[in-house]
């Protein structure tokens, strides 16, 4: 396996209470050539301070005894949304593979190893993984979250499969994307415009744990949600209003059934 860098971006916008545990799940990765672009959307809480210390512990110490930062802060003077923010932080980034990770979601320590082994041993660029959820307290609530094994751009545009903590794509391969679209949505936006480089794979082990407040097995969460599908087709894809329309609903759709057939009980 190679060892090229990883960017890792990380938003936040006062959650301050889950830092801690997030940036330490990056500090803990058992593949430690990884950078972390953590933007701050400008927080009035105590985000800033907490990451100065954590900037300390996630310095990789040298043979020699010097060290490397590898975590860097970028605090917005005014809240510009998760759009702009992560748009800041992709033009930032440096490293061959692009990796995402919000406050308050956790990895895995092995997440990165065992994603890169696996994109390396079968030429993929892009890729995700299953993932758990957690409550506010950390504890596992005994649900994990699936899908299909190979995504291609219909497949996509049917429903969002993945979730914005266990993605990684190769830029080498894919290229260096922006965020086209300012919906609530965006990462959605950008997958798709990813999978138009290059189909998307899972990895069939859960690396990944998202803290979630509602029970992600009700079946009709879709209140507010209409619009932003919408948005999505119509802006970044650049649809007509109609067929935006019928994709929403579509879109709908398998996100509902992808809550019947990969969202599942585990002990």
């Amino acid at each position: 396996m190679t060892n090229d860098l990883v960017s890792i971006i990380m938003l936040s916008h006062n959650r301050g209470q889950y830092i801690a545990e997030s940036v330490r799940s990056v500090i803990a990765q058992t593949y430690q050539n990884w950078e972390l672009l953590f933007i701050d959307d400008n927080s009035k809480d105590d985000t800033i301070n907490q990451m100065m210390d954590l900037m300390q512990e996630g310095k990789l110490k040298r043979e020699n005894g010097s060290s490397v930062n590898r975590i860097h802060v970028t605090q917005s003077v005014e809240n510009r949304g998760s759009s702009l923010s992560r748009s800041s932080a992709l033009k930032q980034a440096r490293g061959r593979w692009m990796a995402f990770l919000d406050v308050g979601d956790v990895w895995a320590p092995d997440k990165l190893e065992k994603q890169i082994r696996f994109m390396e041993a079968h030429n993929y660029a892009f890729s995700y993984t299953k993932y758990g959820l957690i409550n506010r307290d950390s504890e596992k609530k005994g649900i994990e979250v699936s899908g299909k094994e190979h995504i291609n751009k219909d497949d996509l545009m049917k429903c969002c499969w993945m979730s914005y903590l266990t993605v990684m794509y190769d830029i080498e391969k894919v290229g260096r994307l922006w965020i086209r679209s300012r919906t609530e949505d965006n990462d959605y936006a950008l997958w798709l415009d990813v999978v138009e480089k290059a189909d998307c794979h899972l990895l069939d082990e859960c690396l990944a744990y998202q803290r979630a407040d509602r029970h992600l097995l009700n079946p009709f969460p879709i209140r507010g949600k209409f619009s932003w599908r919408y948005e999505v087709f119509r802006k970044s894809e650049d649809l007509s209003p109609i067929v935006s329309f019928f994709m929403t609903i579509r879109n709908l759709y398998g996100g509902l059934m992808k809550k019947f057939k990969y969202v599942k009980r585990v002990k």
